[in-house]
């Protein structure tokens, strides 16, 4: 295999015309390619006057021996090194049962499938595609279902977002992740993009092909069906207590390896855990707003004006360091996207970003953050994270109105701490609607004054970033877990059997990260029963 790196192209071609030029470049006969693919694909803006692609590409060739000037390179296989076919056997034992059907719930259960074993999967909202209908119904009828929103339901709070797959682990089993969401329909692009996303769109229909595909090797789902509590013995889970919120009834079944993939806004499942000894910790998390700008502004800020190049819409990362300790930064940056409502409880205002794949709306949007350490906190409960979230998220639902439209305000005035009486260039595109307002009365004084700062500083760094026209969407509260519950080497919680994991017990933030703590965590056990 040769891996050729560095390969700088400067106008719009195809994939035929790209393996055209590289192997006329490095003196490769057409006649000796048995294969090649794409590695590594990003835009390299760094200078306006010469913005370009830049690839790195593997070709498999009959005698590589034959080109000494090209880089070699070994190829492995990573399905069977980080995902050996144990093909285990419980015997006697329950299956396994999985809390949560987001991404490490998912992935959780496709190890377990792919290694002989059929689990049984719990979802207290509905399947995505159901899901989807009570979103909209929030969003254009203001009737929120508590079970069944942005936060809860199959796939999890990331189905309704960017569909980013970004993150800052490294990891092999992040390439098997890539690998299974392109099997069950993602574009195959995401394999080498050096910022791969799906969008909410094509995950919808992804996450449906990996729940029939579960379905069609023996898993089970339970869909609207809520984890209510749970009996120990001897230190040892030994079954769960589920709630069918269709019919009201209630079911008991047995369970000795439980996994805990709950996501990070189930707070009445926290508050049971704690109740029942389940050892958990504060943690630090963020919390802010929701910046918009014109999309085609942040193109052009990115850019530049003078690139023909056919360009995705521009995406940016930025973090400030404040000298009082503070740090604000951005975050699920979604490009063409949309602010979208992600409350899961009633009279409480929650927002997030969400684009879909083709990223063509008008606006761009993100979260702007601060971060809370638990110092921040009056409670010394390892809850009180989640009573500062959900304290904030009431004040924003009074602000905006109290009829679930959200309180947004101007950059410029948000700057000079006073409310909004006009929106300029940029449309707030919230729904169910917005109140102009002043979010420095309800954001904590740390908040507010770090975020200030940071907008000016980000505008220093992305042109454009404090217009004063840009739209501030309050709040964001959900960036990652408040709690953590500690686990150990084997990812057991301090009650044998139960499995804390992903982004709700503290261990990821993001699709790819919460899905790989899903494999390796259903790994742990297909090796204690090997």
């Amino acid at each position: 295999m040769l891996r050729i790196q560095n390969i700088k192209i400067r106008k719009n071609i195809s994939d035929e015309a790209l393996i055209h030029f590289v192997l006329k470049t490095y003196h490769i006969s057409p006649s000796d390619v048995i294969d090649w693919h794409i590695v590594k694909k990003s835009i390299d803006a760094r200078k306006k006057t010469d913005v370009h692609f830049q690839y790195t590409i593997d070709i498999h060739v009959k005698d590589e021996n034959k080109y000494p000037h090209v880089q070699k390179t070994k190829t492995t296989d990573i399905e069977n090194t980080i995902n050996p076919n144990m093909l285990v056997s419980l015997k006697s034992e329950p299956s396994p049962v999985i809390i949560g059907a987001g991404p490490a719930g998912l992935f959780s259960a496709l190890t377990f499938i792919q290694n002989g074993i059929s689990p049984i999967i719990i979802e207290q909202g509905k399947t995505v595609e159901d899901r989807k209908k009570d979103v909209d119904n929030f969003l254009h009828h203001k009737i929120l279902n508590c079970s069944s929103n942005v936060q809860f339901g199959e796939g999890g709070a990331g189905t309704f977002s960017d569909g980013k797959l970004t993150t800052g682990i490294h990891n092999p089993l992040c390439q098997k992740v890539l690998k299974e969401f392109v099997h069950f329909g993602a574009p195959e692009e995401i394999l080498y993009l050096s910022k791969p996303h799906i969008g909410t769109d094509k995950l919808i229909h992804v996450i449906q092909n990996m729940r029939n595909y579960i379905l069609s090797k023996g898993g089970t789902f339970h869909f609207n069906t809520k984890f209510i509590n749970f009996t120990i013995k001897d230190n040892r889970i030994h079954s769960v207590l589920l709630k069918n919120l269709e019919n009201n009834t209630i079911f008991e079944i047995p369970a000795t390896r439980l996994i805990l993939a709950i996501g990070h806004s189930s707070r009445d499942t926290f508050e049971l855990l704690y109740q029942n000894g389940i050892h958990m910790e504060k943690k630090n998390f963020s919390v802010g707003v929701r910046i918009e700008h014109l999309q085609k502004a942040i193109n052009s800020a990115q850019y530049g004006e003078i690139t023909n190049l056919k360009l995705p819409p521009a995406e940016y990362k930025l973090a400030y360091h404040s000298s009082s300790g503070r740090s604000c930064y951005t975050f699920c940056m979604c490009p063409g996207g949309t602010v979208i409502a992600s409350s899961s409880e009633k009279h409480t205002i929650v927002t997030n970003g969400m684009s879909n794949y083709l990223r063509n709306g008008t606006n761009a949007n993100s979260a702007l953050l601060v971060n809370v350490t638990p110092e921040d906190f009056i409670d010394t409960s390892p809850l009180a994270g989640i009573y500062f979230q959900k304290n904030l998220e009431e004040k924003a639902f009074v602000l905006g109105g109290s009829n679930y439209h959200a309180p947004v305000q101007k950059v410029e005035d948000f700057l000079k701490n006073r409310k909004s009486s006009c929106i300029g260039s940029i449309i707030p595109s919230y729904l169910p609607g917005y109140t102009l307002s002043n979010l420095n009365d309800i954001l904590p004084e740390f908040v507010s004054t770090t975020l200030k700062e940071g907008i000016l500083y980000f505008d220093k760094k992305l042109k454009g970033f404090a217009n004063p026209d840009s739209i501030l969407t309050g709040v964001e509260t959900r960036s990652s877990s408040p709690v953590k519950i500690p686990r150990d080497i084997n990812c057991i919680s301090n009650v044998d059997g139960i499995y804390p994991c992903g982004e709700g017990a503290g261990y990821a933030g993001g699709i790819m990260s919460a899905a790989v703590d899903g494999i390796h965590t259903s790994l742990s056990i297909l090796r204690t029963i090997h």
